[in-house]
C-alpha cells in the first residue's frame, strides 16, 4: 500500500502545474503540496527583497505563501495566463496588500518593511509613491537606495546582497560562496543595518 502511495506521488510530480492545480482544487493535498514545493523559491524571491527593520523577513514569506495558496485555489484552467504567471501575480498582490496596510499603520509587525525590489513597483505602479511613515519608497528612490548602499558595502556584502535578493536562504548562499551560514547571516544583518541607516539619514538621492 505504501509503495502504491509513493508511486502515485511520483506520478503527480510529472504533471504540469495546471494539471496539479486542477487536482488540488478537487481536494488532492498531495497535488497542492507538490505545487507549493515548486513555487516556494518564487515566493521567497518575491518576499525576500523586503528587509524588515527590527522584524523578521519570514513574516513576509508567510504572507507570500498565502498568496500562492490563493492562486492554487482560484486558478481557472482555461485562463489565458499560465499558472506560473497567475501565481506570481497573486503572490505580489498579497505582499502589496500587506505592505499598504503596514504603511498606514494597520499592521504593526510590518510597519517598517523596506521595499528593495524595483520589479515589484513595475507591477504595482499605483503603489509607487513616497510614504515616509511606512518607509515605502518609489522605484527611483529604491534604485538610488540600493546604489548608495552598495557604496558602503564590502565586496563580500555586495555578493551576499545579490544572492539574498534572488531568494536564496543563508545556508544556500553559504554553500554558494564557500562560507559558513553564520558568516552569511552576520553579513545579512550588517546589510539590514546599513540600509536602515540610509533610510533614517534620508540620504537616498541619486549621485
Amino acid at each position: 500500500m505504501a509503495n502504491d502511495t509513493r508511486a502515485e506521488y511520483d506520478r503527480l510530480q510529472t504533471l504540469t502545474d495546471e494539471e496539479l492545480c486542477a487536482l488540488a482544487q478537487q481536494g488532492s493535498r498531495d497535488a497542492e503540496e507538490i505545487l507549493v514545493g515548486r513555487y516556494h523559491r518564487l515566493v521567497r524571491s518575491c518576499a525576500r527583497p523586503y528587509f524588515l527593520a527590527g522584524g523578521d523577513s519570514e513574516d513576509l514569506l508567510q504572507e507570500g505563501m498565502f498568496g500562492l495558496i490563493k492562486a492554487i485555489r482560484e486558478y481557472e484552467p482555461g485562463h489565458a495566463a499560465s499558472f506560473c504567471t497567475f501565481a506570481e501575480t497573486c503572490i505580489r498582490r498579497r505582499l502589496y496588500s500587506v505592505l499598504r496596510a503596514a504603511a498606514s499603520g494597520k499592521h504593526l509587525p510590518l510597519n517598517q518593511a523596506v521595499p528593495l525590489d524595483t520589479s515589484f513597483f513595475d507591477a504595482n505602479l499605483s503603489f509607487a509613491h513616497v510614504d515616509p511613515e511606512g518607509w515605502v519608497i518609489d522605484r527611483e528612490k529604491t534604485a538610488a537606495l540600493l546604489e548608495n548602499t552598495r557604496k558602503l558595502l564590502s565586496e563580500f556584502e555586495v555578493k551576499i546582497l545579490g544572492y539574498y535578493l534572488d531568494g536564496l536562504t543563508c545556508r544556500e548562499i553559504a554553500e554558494t560562496v564557500g562560507k559558513s551560514p553564520k558568516s552569511v547571516d552576520n553579513a545579512v544583518q550588517r546589510l539590514r543595518r546599513k540600509i536602515a541607516r540610509q533610510l533614517l539619514s534620508g540620504d537616498i538621492s541619486k549621485g
